[in-house]
């Protein structure tokens, strides 16, 4: 709706992408998530690059991808350990 920027395309796409697989994957560090979708992001712009396919690979895309991806998986790990701060002090 609104027709959204490119760049909003892809933030959304891969802060949807994070929180997913931030759930679906609770016990991987999500260190190796982060990495893992910027790689991601990172083939998607290679392959935009290909003359074959008629797109358009721009590195700002993977940046944008890079940083809200990260950006959920730092709220994701703020927020567990807010819950485990919480747990710890309501047992002691």
């Amino acid at each position: 709706p609104g027709a959204p920027s490119d760049k909003i395309q892809h933030i959304i796409a891969f802060v949807v992408l994070a929180g997913l697989a931030a759930a679906a994957y609770r016990r991987a560090s999500l260190v190796v998530i982060a990495a893992g979708l910027s790689a991601f992001g990172a083939a998607i712009e290679f392959l935009q690059a290909l003359p074959m396919l008629h797109r358009d690979s721009d590195i700002r895309d993977w940046a944008a991808d890079t940083a809200a991806s990260t950006a959920v998986l730092l709220i994701i790990e703020l927020w567990r350990m807010y819950l485990k701060r919480k747990s710890y002090l309501l047992r002691n």
